[in-house]
């Protein structure tokens, strides 16, 4: 497996990050969709996505999803992370992203964002720090800041906020006590 593609400016973006923002199909899922003989919709997302979300949130980032489509498993996985700001069927992400800036105090440069498909560009390019799985569509990949050696679903996010933490310089704090050969209880 090779390494991430970072580009330019990519780790100063990234130590300014104060909210993170995500897409869902295709970034925390690999885009698949089922449904069952009922209409029930399931999609699988990746635990170590889940636990990096939980590390970012205690390094003091706030953590939120804009996602295009509307669907109750996405509602259930952001209750299950304590992530609050949660848009779905946003049509117009650059939109949806300023009204959840306004009165925020959180500049766009302070903003990251993680997507994988042309409706994801627009936003993109606005924030301070963009990112995107190494599966995502091509357009997208030569956009962004940030490409992770994984595929969306598959651990790509944590390795975004991995990077993210290393460059806010909050690993160590967040992670110290898994590294510390001190048992956890």
């Amino acid at each position: 497996m090779s390494g991430p593609v970072v580009r330019g400016d990519a780790a100063a973006g990234a130590a300014r990050v104060r909210l993170f923002l995500t897409d869902v199909d295709g970034v925390l899922t690999d885009g698949g969709i089922i449904y069952d003989a009922a209409g029930v919709e399931t999609k699988r997302f990746d635990v170590r996505d889940g636990h990096g979300i939980k590390m970012l949130q205690r390094a003091g980032v706030e953590v939120g999803i804009i996602t295009g489509r509307t669907s109750e498993v996405v509602a259930i996985r952001a209750r299950e992370l304590g992530i609050d700001i949660v848009r779905q069927g946003a049509h117009d992400k650059v939109a949806v992203w300023r009204e959840i800036l306004d009165g925020t105090g959180i500049l766009p440069a302070e903003t990251a964002y993680a997507g994988d498909d042309i409706v994801d560009l627009p936003l993109l390019r606005a924030v301070g720090f963009s990112a995107a799985p190494s599966d995502a569509e091509p357009y997208v990949l030569d956009a962004v800041h940030f490409v992770s050696s994984r595929p969306g679903g598959r651990g790509a996010v944590r390795e975004i906020i991995e990077f993210v933490l290393r460059s806010l310089g909050s690993w160590d704090a967040v992670t110290g006590k898994y590294f510390s050969g001190v048992p956890i209880r």
